[in-house]
């Protein structure tokens, strides 16, 4: 019996050791790489001489009570003016010695100032080189010299399944390594038209923002930039930016500060099937024209409603979601050849891509309003002049967007157009709107981002990232 028992011991022993030596081992990454991921941290004020004659009237029983108890009791500026400071966290990667940082540009968007933190403890102070929104990738700058770097991977070289690592600073805890596998790759968000996503299922959390994303070989393969949460927190399903992509969104800025993108000048949205059974397709694919604007490049073209975008110099379009990626990496100016199927056959269209018009943006008032911040969003009312400069009737203006908010996809330059189809015409309308929903219960925003206007869900009383 006691034999029995030895011999089944030593098996259980060896299974665990060959299951233990199939498990990857991270201790070599952590230590080779966690020295060039650095945390960021941003600071915001927000100055009104008049902001906080406009706090309402609320009982200590009302949700809102304590938000404005705790956070509507700034200081005062050098002129006498109310200041209301604001700050943020994420992280970034060096990938040059001299002090180039690859971050988020949800991390470092109006900053005042940008903090860097190395893990030899020293900070400096970071200049904003570039962002660009539409990828959410920054390029920051501090000066320091012979840096620790990482080493650029090829995010086209991953496959499903393989094991991948995230470094950086969840929560303000510096250089945390978290791990797990790629779920998928060249995904397509909702309102992300530009950036074909890695999908992870690491441990990605308020913090991890603009950190790198690395293979089993210690390379960067993307850019941590998103969670899909009902909570705030991290759920199983991350987002990151791939590494190729960053890297050309960083040459651009480097170069001259801005991000130039290839333009047709249509809308699309998906083929269904029955949609490809009424254009006599064989199958569901391509990205279908729903409208030409008038004068742009593919109005020229003759390209027109109805066409369906099959292919763009060689490169298949499978779904609608590819097309704006392959023609914002055309250069402006460049002659291309659509394949297009056009009343039941294919047919082939030349065109010159134009340049991607820049986002309409709208200077800031100064005037800073009340701050519903359960939901992390810092509004202000626009003047007559913002209105009139948007061709909108009535709106706020989101200053900055941490929180609930910022992992709805919400960002600084927004305009919250209305709540739950009921239209905002001020910020004390805004929160009196908010107080109607009970904690838990999500509302929808409409909002206005450049010329395209879009609905983004957020929980009330969601946790805060």
């Amino acid at each position: 019996m006691n034999r029995l028992f030895a011999l089944f011991a030593l098996f259980v022993s060896l299974t665990a050791t060959s299951y233990a030596r199939d498990l990857p081992d991270f201790t070599e990454l952590a230590a080779k790489c966690g020295t060039a991921v650095v945390n960021v941290s941003t600071t915001q004020t927000m100055r009104n001489a008049n902001i906080f004659h406009q706090m309402p009237n609320l009982s200590e029983d009302d949700p809102m009570f304590d938000f404005f108890r705790r956070f509507m009791q700034p200081g005062r500026g050098p002129h006498g003016q109310r200041e209301l400071q604001t700050r943020s966290l994420g992280s970034g990667f060096i990938i040059s010695q001299d002090g180039y940082i690859l971050t988020n540009a949800h991390v470092v968007d109006a900053a005042d100032e940008v903090t860097v933190r190395l893990t030899d403890k020293r900070e400096f102070t970071a200049k904003v080189i570039g962002s660009d929104l539409r990828t959410d990738v920054a390029l920051i700058k501090i000066e320091a010299n012979n840096l620790p770097v990482v080493t650029i991977g090829k995010p086209e070289q991953l496959k499903v399944g393989e094991w991948v690592a995230a470094i950086g600073s969840p929560f303000g805890f510096d250089n945390s390594i978290t791990a797990g596998i790629v779920s998928a790759k060249g995904r397509s968000l909702p309102q992300e038209n530009y950036v074909p996503f890695i999908q992870t299922d690491v441990a990605i959390n308020p913090g991890n923002s603009g950190g790198p994303l690395f293979n089993m070989k210690g390379e960067v393969v993307g850019i941590n930039s998103q969670i899909l949460s009902r909570t705030g927190g991290y759920m199983g399903v991350s987002f990151a930016i791939p590494i190729d992509v960053a890297m050309d969104i960083s040459d651009q800025l480097r170069a001259s500060g801005k991000v130039n993108r290839g333009w047709l000048g249509v809308a699309i949205q998906e083929v269904t099937r029955e949609l490809a059974e009424s254009f006599g397709m064989s199958r569901p694919m391509g990205a279908l024209i729903v409208s030409v604007e008038k004068g742009g490049p593919a109005d020229k073209a003759g390209l027109a409603a109805s066409d369906v975008v099959l292919k763009l110099d060689g490169k298949v379009v499978e779904n609608s979601g590819e097309l704006p990626r392959l023609v914002a990496a055309v250069k402006p100016g460049k002659r291309v050849l659509l394949q297009v199927w056009r009343k039941g056959a294919s047919k082939d269209v030349a065109l010159i891509v134009g340049e991607l018009p820049g986002e309409k943006s709208v200077s800031r008032s100064g005037k800073l309003g009340k701050t519903p911040g359960k939901l992390g969003l810092s509004l202000s009312e626009l003047n007559d002049a913002q209105k009139k400069e948007l061709q909108i009737g009535n709106g706020l203006l989101v200053e900055s967007a941490e929180g609930a908010a910022a992992m709805a996809g919400v960002i600084s330059g927004d305009i919250i157009l209305a709540v739950n189809n009921q239209d905002v015409k001020s910020l004390q309308q805004f929160v009196d709107l908010l107080k109607q929903f009970a904690s838990g219960r999500v509302v929808a925003l409409r909002i206005l981002r450049g010329d395209r206007s879009m609905f983004v869900t957020i929980r009330i009383n969601g946790k805060k990232p």
